[in-house]
């Protein structure tokens, strides 16, 4: 069993939301709690936690992942309850014991479903289903084609007209569009398109933005058009871009990439009514970097089994491209274990050197991991600056840091980042053994 519990913050970053957290913290300190205890393999938790009926409520939780279960009746993931046991153990409440039959009986359960789940998808397909998948694909790719064909015409006739009066367009003008692209199944161009009705709208400045990014739109129309004659990483870049899925079981055959990975940051987004979690990941040998997607629906919970401020010895496989970032955990090999200062931090011009190199390979990239050696300054913007004097802006959407402020006494820390083309969001500051959140 691991002797390396989490800290507050890193259970408090798996709240689904602030009622749940306030619930847990009182739950935590109260006396409701019995036959609870931590250990096994792999290292879980569990309690039995007074409710309001007459039978208290099972809960535990599986560390290594992590993975939750509670009998309660709450569609929260995790539950008040699984959050409550996570901050009694990083308070060091809970004594070693063996693991309860009810864990036992959920853990094999859950190998059960895995090992069912990886039989359907290592099972071959028939000589029909290859033939209907062939049908499925090339009806796909004439659409699409159809699709990046009206979007390159559309983009000429904006510079040919001129974008002066877009600002009074509103996100129609971009949205009909956009429907059009997803009707041809270039949802990774839609969601860029929709993305652009934001820009008339925010400040001074916004027509060279625009500009710019129609630029890149058509830059991605043009290589998409003669995708059989670019290099093969960067035909998967652009596949990519288009929106192509490619299958979970064919980036985990891949290559994998074997480090100590540090989970430095994490952004939560909404989009079309659609959530998405960003979680990055820094290998700690070799220096790269990943960034582990996932999406949910309305009313649906986002994975949780990347804690920031953690890390774990894993191998990770990339998804193809000419600048791979997007990435997938393969096998876990030990305890998640507590991160202290993450590295390696680089200073701002190293840092712009790195986001560089990768822009020349994809050119289409909107954000990129930053681990800087910085303080964060106030003012307006707000700024990152490290010791060389080197600064960077902050993304004007973003919120300003006060708590990263306040935790590293306005000096120097291990700051985690987002890069974008608007300027840097902050995700962590690494201090004092504590990593705290914008």
């Amino acid at each position: 069993m691991s002797d390396v519990r989490w800290s507050t913050e890193q259970v408090h970053a798996l709240a689904p939301d602030a009622s749940s957290l306030a619930a847990a913290r009182k739950l935590a300190t109260g006396s409701g709690w019995s036959q609870e205890g931590a250990g096994g393999e792999p290292l879980s938790l569990w309690g039995l936690c007074k409710g309001s009926g007459a039978t208290p409520y099972q809960t535990c939780v599986d560390v290594t992942e992590p993975a939750y279960k509670c009998s309660c009746p709450s569609r929260k993931f995790p539950c008040k309850h699984a959050l409550a046991l996570l901050l009694r153990w990083s308070a060091g409440t809970l004594a070693t014991a063996d693991q309860p039959s009810y864990v036992v009986e959920w853990h094999a359960g859950r190998a059960g479903r895995a090992a069912k789940k990886a039989a359907r998808e290592s099972a071959p397909r028939t000589a029909e289903q290859e033939r209907a998948a062939e049908r499925r694909a090339e009806k796909r790719a004439d659409r699409m084609a159809e699709g990046v064909a009206e979007l390159a015409q559309w983009l000429d006739d904006q510079v040919r007209q001129g974008i002066a009066g877009l600002d009074r367009a509103g996100y129609k003008h971009f949205d009909q569009v956009a429907a059009r692209l997803v009707d041809a199944q270039a949802a990774g161009l839609a969601s860029a398109l929709r993305r652009l009705g934001a820009l008339p709208a925010s400040g001074a400045g916004w027509e060279d933005r625009l500009l710019g990014e129609l630029g890149l739109l058509r830059l991605l129309s043009t290589a998409a058009a003669r995708i059989d004659d670019l290099p093969p990483e960067l035909a998967d870049t652009v596949r990519a871009r288009l929106g192509h899925n490619v299958p979970t079981e064919q980036v985990l055959a891949g290559p994998k990439v074997r480090d100590v990975w540090q989970v430095i940051g994490v952004r939560d987004e909404v989009e079309e009514r659609l959530s998405s979690r960003s979680v990055w990941l820094i290998g700690r040998d070799s220096g790269r970097a990943a960034r582990v997607l996932s999406f949910a629906a309305p009313g649906q919970a986002l994975p949780v089994d990347l804690i920031v401020g953690t890390e774990i010895d894993a191998d990770v496989c990339y998804y193809p491209g000419a600048a791979p970032m997007r990435a997938l955990v393969a096998a876990r090999h030990g305890d998640v274990r507590r991160l202290d200062r993450p590295g390696p931090a680089v200073f701002v011009a190293r840092a712009l050197s790195d986001v560089a190199d990768a822009l020349a390979a994809d050119p289409w990239i909107t954000r990129h991991p930053l681990l800087l050696q910085a303080a964060v300054v106030p003012g307006d913007p707000w700024r990152v600056v490290d010791a060389a004097g080197d600064a960077l802006p902050l993304d004007p959407a973003a919120a300003d840091p006060w708590p990263m402020l306040s935790a590293s006494l306005g000096g120097l820390g291990t700051l985690a980042a987002e890069w974008t083309p608007r300027g840097v969001v902050p995700l962590t500051m690494f201090t004092a053994g504590e990593a705290v959140r914008a």
